[in-house]
C-alpha cells in the first residue's frame, strides 16, 4: 500500500530573525517535496522581503488559504499576517513576537485538526513573544498545554547522541529543588517509551548524569545523587527501564562514553546543551517528546545578528523537518505492530528442573 505524504506545517518564527532564511533554503531543493508537502503558515509580504535580502530571485512559495488547496510538488505557504506587518530585519520587536505567535498559534490549530500530520517551529525570541495568549517560557511548555499532556521531555537529537532534561528553562538556582525522585521517573518514563515508539529501539539503555561535580563524589559534594537520582533509577529498574548511573558529566562527554547509550538523561540546560551544541549545533534537532502529535525545530535561535545576510546555516532546520517525518512514519509503523499483539499464553512446563525463565529472558507479558 502506497503511503499518504506527510503533510508538514512550519512556523516562520520571529520574522525579524533568520527563520526566513532558512526554511527558503531548505524549501528551495526540489527532492523536499520527495519526504514531505511543506506548509509554511507566514506571510508572503515578509517572506518576498527575505527573498530580496537575501538575493534569492528562483524561488516562490505557492500562496493558499487552507492546507487541502497545498500542491504535492510545491513549497506551500498560508498568510497569517495583516499585509501591514513591518519587518526589521536584527531587532527584537514587538511586531516580530506577534507575528511569531500567530503563525504558531494557527499551525498548532490545523495540526490538533488533523489537517497537518508533524509541525516544525522556527526559532522565536522568547521575550518578545510574550502576551496575555502566551505566557510560557517557550515552545515545549506551550505546546504541552496546548496537546493537554501532564508532561513533555525536551529533547535533543543528533547522529551522536539524543539527550533529554529533567528542567530545561528554568534559572540555574532553582534546578536542586525541582530534581526529584517523581520528576526524574515521568522523564525516564517519557525518554524510554519516545526511544521505544518515535525512533525503534526495542530495549533502550539511558544513561542518567549526576547533578553535582563528579556525581556527588559519594556525598561529598552533594547528597543528591544518592537521595534522588539513584532511587528513581532502583525504581525503574523493576519495571524493566534500563536506566545506568548517574555519571560525572565531565567525564561521561569527555570519555566519549555518551557514544554507548541510546538516551541521556541532563538535570539541567547547559549540563546537556554545552556538550550537545559543541558536538552536533550544525545538525541538532530540538524534539518534544511526550505529546500526542511530532513536533520539531532546529536547535538555533533567532540569529538576530546575522539576519538577512545569508550567512545562516540551514542544516540544522533541514534535519529537523526530516526527523519530523521520520518519527510519525515510526510512530504509523509501532501502531501497526501492536495493533493486535499476541495474547499472552501460559504454558504448563513438565519438568522438575525449570522453575522460571533464565534472567536474561525478557518476560513475555511485558509489551512495548
Amino acid at each position: 500500500m502506497e503511503k499518504k505524504p506527510v503533510i508538514a506545517g512550519i512556523t516562520q518564527g520571529d520574522i525579524n530573525g533568520i527563520g526566513y532564511e532558512v526554511i527558503i533554503k531548505v524549501l528551495m531543493d526540489a527532492n523536499i517535496n520527495d519526504i514531505c508537502v511543506p506548509v509554511v503558515y507566514g506571510s508572503p509580504k515578509v517572506a518576498a522581503y527575505h527573498r530580496k535580502a537575501l538575493n534569492i530571485n528562483n524561488f516562490s512559495f505557492n500562496n493558499i488559504r487552507t492546507v487541502e488547496e497545498a500542491s504535492p510538488r510545491k513549497a506551500n505557504m498560508i498568510n497569517c499576517l495583516d499585509d501591514n506587518i513591518r519587518v526589521e530585519l536584527g531587532k527584537a520587536t514587538p511586531q516580530g513576537g506577534e507575528s511569531a505567535f500567530i503563525s504558531l498559534e494557527k499551525a498548532v490549530e490545523d495540526l490538533k485538526a488533523g489537517s497537518i500530520d508533524v509541525l516544525v517551529t522556527g526559532p522565536i525570541d522568547k521575550k518578545t513573544i510574550q502576551s496575555d495568549n502566551f505566557r510560557f517560557n517557550g515552545h515545549t511548555d506551550y505546546l504541552k498545554a496546548k496537546a493537554g499532556a501532564d508532561d513533555a521531555l525536551m529533547f535533543m537529537i543528533s547522529e551522536s547522541m539524543r539527550i533529554g532534561f529533567v528542567t530545561d528553562h528554568v534559572p540555574l538556582r532553582k534546578v536542586p529543588d525541582l530534581v526529584t525522585t517523581q520528576t526524574m521517573v515521568r522523564k525516564l518514563r517519557l525518554m524510554n517509551q519516545s526511544l521505544i515508539v518515535d525512533f525503534g529501539i526495542r530495549k533502550p539503555c539511558i544513561a542518567v548524569l549526576g547533578l553535582n561535580p563528579h556525581a556527588g563524589d559519594d556525598s561529598l559534594l552533594g547528597s543528591e545523587e544518592k537521595d534522588v537520582i539513584i532511587p528513581a533509577i532502583q525504581y525503574l529498574a523493576k519495571e524493566g527501564i534500563l536506566a545506568f548511573g548517574p555519571f560525572p558529566a565531565d567525564g561521561f562527554f569527555g570519555a566519549g562514553s555518551f557514544t554507548k547509550f541510546d538516551g541521556i538523561l541532563a538535570m539541567y540546560h547547559d549540563q546537556g546543551l554545552a556538550p550537545f551544541k559543541a558536538l552536533s549545533f550544525d545538525t541538532g534537532v530540538n524534539y518534544t517528546a511526550g505529546l500526542s502529535f511530532v513536533r520539531t525545530s532546529p536547535v538555533h535561535g533567532t540569529a538576530f545578528e546575522i539576519a538577512g545576510k545569508g550567512e545562516a546555516s540551514e542544516s540544522s532546520f533541514r534535519h529537523a523537518l526530516y526527523l519530523a517525518c521520520d518519527i510519525f512514519r515510526k510512530r504509523q509503523e509501532y501502531s501497526e505492530l501492536t495493533r493486535n499483539p499476541l495474547k499472552h499464553q501460559d504454558i504448563e512446563i513438565h519438568s522438575d528442573r525449570v522453575d522460571e525463565l533464565p534472567p536474561d529472558i525478557p518476560n513475555s507479558d511485558q509489551s512495548l
